[in-house]
């Protein structure tokens, strides 16, 4: 169980976080000033907080990779998706850390 407030360990992307992905797609490409044509989930952390923060790896083309800071509102706030932040460019071996 990860402490409250710390980041877990590295996950494997599954469905539900290449849908927050999707649906954050058109705000990181605002964000970026760039349009994507590759957009895949490739790992994740996440981190407890009045809500959930999810920091996600994402596969945008050829070597590079762009850090999503995601935040989920909890379902009581009607579980909203908020793109906080964008790290890039970033490449395939850069390790997902807070930020």
């Amino acid at each position: 169980m990860p402490m409250c407030g710390g980041l877990t360990d590295v996950k494997q992307a599954d469905e539900e976080v290449q849908k927050i992905c999707d649906a954050m797609k058109p705000h990181a490409e605002q964000k970026t000033g760039r349009n994507f044509e590759v957009f895949t989930a490739k790992n994740y952390k996440t981190q407890v907080v009045a809500g959930t923060n999810y920091f996600i790896k994402v596969h945008v083309g050829g070597d590079e990779c762009v850090h999503l800071r995601v935040y989920k509102k909890l379902p009581c706030y009607g579980g909203e998706l908020e793109l906080s932040s964008v790290q890039h460019p970033k490449s395939h071996d850069d390790s997902i850390e807070y930020f």
